[in-house]
């Protein structure tokens, strides 16, 4: 999606941002990550991606969304972010092809995670970072892989 410039007349594309969270545990296999199975949404239905994830909506920060999100779709408050990665991506092949995705990590929260918003979501696991389902939304896995080899740049890229 582009706009024109008022200031020039060239076009600009708009950039779409979104945050999301990574709930994250201690289990038996290790470091465990709370995931969504998509469905219903028109975008990656049938993959697994974080369990709480949206826009962030005018005048708010991506931390505010991500806090808005967790609680929106898994009925969790307190949520303790840890900033992991903003991701600028691509898919040339959407209407809105550029975005800036803010990813954070949590390891503290009030409440049980749970399915919210049934039409969206199909199921809701846990996860060993190195046992990871098939398929997790690719941009989204990127951040997982990184979680699981020990670190993740600040800033990331996909699709480029």
């Amino acid at each position: 999606m582009t706009v024109q410039d008022p200031a020039t007349g060239a076009e600009r594309f708009v950039i779409v941002p979104a945050s999301y969270v990574f709930f994250l545990r201690d289990g038996d296999r290790g470091t465990e990550v709370l995931l969504q199975l998509r469905r219903g949404t028109g975008y990656m239905d049938e993959h697994w991606a974080a369990a709480a994830a949206g826009h962030v909506e005018r005048g708010e920060t991506a931390e505010q969304a991500a806090l808005r999100e967790a609680e929106e779709e898994v009925d969790v408050t307190d949520v303790e972010l840890d900033f992991l990665t903003a991701m600028q991506r691509t898919a040339h092949d959407l209407p809105i092809d550029e975005r800036v995705d803010f990813f954070f990590a949590a390891r503290g929260w009030t409440g049980t995670p749970r399915i919210v918003e049934p039409e969206k979501c199909a199921d809701l696991q846990w996860f060993a970072l190195d046992a990871l389902p098939d398929p997790v939304v690719p941009h989204e896995k990127v951040v997982l892989e990184g979680l699981r080899d020990g670190g993740i740049a600040p800033l990331t890229h996909h699709g480029f």
